[in-house]
C-alpha cells in the first residue's frame, strides 16, 4: 500500500521527527510517511543496514535529510550517550515516536523476571529516556508531538500476550501521567494497533501454531474472526493515524489512546 495519509507534501516541512523502531512494519511505515509530507528524519533501530536502505527511501519520499542512528534500545548507557550527542550535533526533534518490537507470545505464568525486564528496557525505559533527552529542545521550539506505539492490549488483553500486555499496560500508565505533566507546548498520545499485517504478526501467528499444534492460518483467521472490518490493519493506515496526531491539526489531541484496529476492541 502507497502512503494514504491526507496531509500535505509540506505538512513538515523544517520539523525534525524521530522514529524509533524505524527499520521494520509500522515504524517504517511511519518513517515513509513522515518523509513524504517533509519531515527530517532521525531513524532509531538496532539494524544500521536497514536503516541505511530506509533511509534512501525516505529520501525518495519527499525527506531532505535523514540521519541513521544504529542504537539497540535495550541498551540505556546507549540512549544517554548517542541522542544528547545527536540533537546537539542536528538541532532538537520536534516529533518523537516511540516504538520497539515486542517480547514472545506466552502463558503469564511462564514468564521469568528476564522476560520482562528486557522488553521493559526496549519500551518502558528506553521511552523515558527519549522523553527526558528530547524534552529540553521541545520547550525551546514550543512545540512537541510525542507518539507512543504501544497495542490494543492496553484495553482488551489479548490471549498468549501474558508479557506484552503487561509491557504495554505499563507503557500506556506511564503516557498517561506524562500528559499531565508536560508542558503546554508538548502533547503525548498512544497509537493501538490492532492486528497489523507485519513481520511482528507473522511471527506471532508462527510462535502460537506451535504451542496450540494448529498453523499459523488458523491463528490468523480467530484472530480475524473478531474484527468486523475482516482483514488485517495495513502498516500505511496506522500510520497516516500517527502523522495526523503529530500534525498541527492535532495539537488539542492529548493524553489519547487512538485505536487502529478494525473495530476489533469491543469496549467504549
Amino acid at each position: 500500500m502507497q502512503n494514504i495519509s491526507p496531509l500535505a507534501e509540506d505538512a513538515f516541512d523544517g520539523r525534525h521527527a524521530i522514529v524509533c523502531g524505524a527499520s521494520a512494519g509500522i515504524g517504517r511505515s511511519t518513517a515513509l510517511t513522515l518523509a513524504a509530507a517533509g519531515a527530517e528524519l532521525t531513524l532509531v533501530s538496532r539494524s544500521a543496514d536497514k536503516l541505511t536502505a530506509l533511509a534512501n527511501e525516505c529520501h525518495n519520499a519527499g525527506s531532505p535529510t535523514v540521519h541513521v542512528l544504529p542504537i539497540d534500545l535495550e541498551d540505556g548507557r546507549a540512549i544517554d550517550a548517542l541522542i544528547p550527542a545527536h540533537l546537539k550535533e542536528f538541532g532538537p526533534a520536534h516529533i518523537l515516536i516511540n516504538n520497539a518490537g515486542g517480547p514472545p507470545s506466552g502463558p503469564l505464568l511462564d514468564a521469568t523476571d528476564d522476560d520482562f525486564l528486557k522488553p521493559l528496557k526496549r519500551h518502558l525505559f528506553a521511552a523515558q529516556r527519549m522523553v527526558r533527552h528530547c524534552l529540553p529542545g521541545m520547550e525551546k521550539l514550543q512545540h512537541g508531538r510525542i507518539v507512543n506505539i504501544i497495542s490494543t492490549s492496553v484495553r482488551e488483553p489479548i490471549a498468549n500476550l501474558g508479557v506484552s500486555n503487561t509491557v504495554r499496560g505499563a507503557m500506556a500508565g506511564w503516557s498517561k501521567t506524562l500528559a499531565t505533566e508536560l508542558p503546554s507546548c508538548v502533547s503525548i498520545n498512544n497509537i493501538l494497533p490492532g492486528f497489523t499485517n507485519t513481520g511482528r504478526l507473522e511471527s506471532l501467528a508462527e510462535q502460537i501454531s506451535e504451542t496450540r499444534g494448529v498453523t499459523p492460518d488458523d491463528v490468523r483467521s480467530t484472530w480475524l474472526a473478531g474484527v468486523p472490518a475482516e482483514r488485517l490493519i495495513e502498516p500505511e493506515e496506522t500510520a497516516a493515524a500517527i502523522a495526523f496526531l503529530c500534525s498541527d491539526a492535532g495539537g488539542a489531541i492529548r493524553g489519547v489512546s487512538l485505536a487502529v484496529d478494525g473495530g476489533r476492541m469491543r469496549s467504549i
